[in-house]
């Protein structure tokens, strides 16, 4: 695990904000470990390995930038989204899962969508699509960007600071982290193959 750390500490910040703007805005982000990826840094900050006002800063920023991306994306794109192929970057059971989400949630599933990998990544595409306003988009943007980067963050650096040792254990910590984050989907799953 202490492999990972130094290559997380060695991407530093730049490595740190592009991957979440490529989790929050493009295809091929969808599958980033952007929940795990900001409780290990918020965990590292509490080591002193980064400074974790300028972590939150950056996770926000490059947060709603990604979804902006999607976002202006989805409305070029227009349903065309709906009739493309599947690819290497790309699953249209993805696309129409977020636009499932959005229709059940309308606006919180900006802010929703922040928790839920995958979906994440696909939300401001459908919102998009379904042309939002960009001010309603916006706030909620802002909104989810916020909530998610404080509470991840927060929650690996108070792990860290409370928990003497807590690094040994990263790697069990972020298995956790990663069933938590697949247990909406499951549930969903689930739901749904019984109905």
């Amino acid at each position: 695990m202490e492999q990972l750390q130094n290559i997380i500490i060695g991407l530093g910040y730049a490595g740190v904000g592009g991957a979440i703007f490529a989790e929050s805005g493009l295809f091929f982000g969808a599958f980033l470990p952007g929940d795990s990826l900001l409780f290990t840094v918020g965990l590292l900050a509490s080591q002193g390995d980064f400074n974790i006002a300028i972590l939150w800063s950056i996770v926000v920023v490059m947060a709603v930038l990604g979804d902006n991306v999607g976002y202006m994306f989805g409305k070029m794109v227009g349903p065309k989204i709906f009739t493309k192929e599947d690819s290497l970057l790309f699953r249209k059971s993805h696309v129409i899962k977020a636009d499932a989400f959005y229709q059940k949630h309308g606006k919180k599933a900006i802010v929703l969508a922040r928790f839920v990998p995958i979906i994440r990544t696909f939300a401001p595409i459908i919102a998009g699509v379904a042309r939002m306003e960009y001010h309603t988009f916006f706030l909620f943007n802002v909104i989810g960007g916020v909530t998610w980067g404080t509470l991840l963050l927060s929650a690996g650096y108070s792990v860290g600071h409370y928990i003497p040792g807590a690094d040994k254990y990263l790697e069990w910590i972020i298995i956790a982290i990663i069933v938590l984050s697949i247990l909406p989907i499951a549930i969903e799953y689930y739901h749904r193959r019984k109905d």
